[in-house]
């Protein structure tokens, strides 16, 4: 790789609270030595509307729960190198799999946010994407190359992440992590 060519770089936020992103943002002035490396190309921070093709990171924050989340994980792994699940939602399900006990769970998150008990003919809207029966973290759907638990993390977690990914190096997350 040329060496003055900046890497390309992506953050998702699928069911997530955004607490991660806020936890990105925290790295404070080791933002602009990041921004010298990298090029963010798809983020929430930014208002790009389509995955791009080879992005070499991407951090994702939230866990998958809904089909339309499903299918842009997918597409996310097809189009990036290094893919890291960012916070707890995107590593366990964490918040978002709390819906998961119970019963016909996609249909009882629905009916709860939806449905007007005083109106029996009040309607769930259409483009509200059809929910998986469970919310589930990344790697039950695609594979996980990277893990960054915390919720959130910490600034300083994702930045020895990106730092570690950036100069091409393995992280390692013992006596760096921990959950919750």
């Amino acid at each position: 790789m040329n060496p003055n060519q900046k890497i390309r770089v992506a953050t998702v936020w699928l069911s997530g609270c955004s607490g991660c992103h806020m936890s990105f943002l925290d790295q404070d002035e080791r933002l602009i030595d990041l921004a010298k490396k990298i090029s963010l190309v798809y983020s929430p921070f930014a208002d790009i509307k389509e995955f791009p093709k080879d992005v070499t990171i991407t951090l994702i924050e939230g866990a998958v729960a809904n089909e339309e989340q499903k299918e842009l994980l997918k597409t996310v792994r097809s189009r990036t190198t290094v893919l890291v699940s960012l916070g707890d939602c995107a590593v366990t399900g964490n918040v978002a799999a709390l819906r998961n006990g119970l019963p016909h769970s996609d249909q009882a998150v629905l009916e709860r946010a939806y449905k007007d008990p005083a109106n029996l003919q009040s309607q769930i809207p259409a483009q509200v994407p059809k929910l998986l029966t469970h919310a589930r973290p990344l790697h039950e759907i695609v594979k996980v190359d990277h893990y960054i638990p915390g919720c959130p993390p910490s600034a300083d977690l994702i930045n020895y992440m990106l730092t570690e990914l950036l100069a091409g190096r393995t992280p390692t997350m013992e006596g760096h992590s921990k959950y919750g």
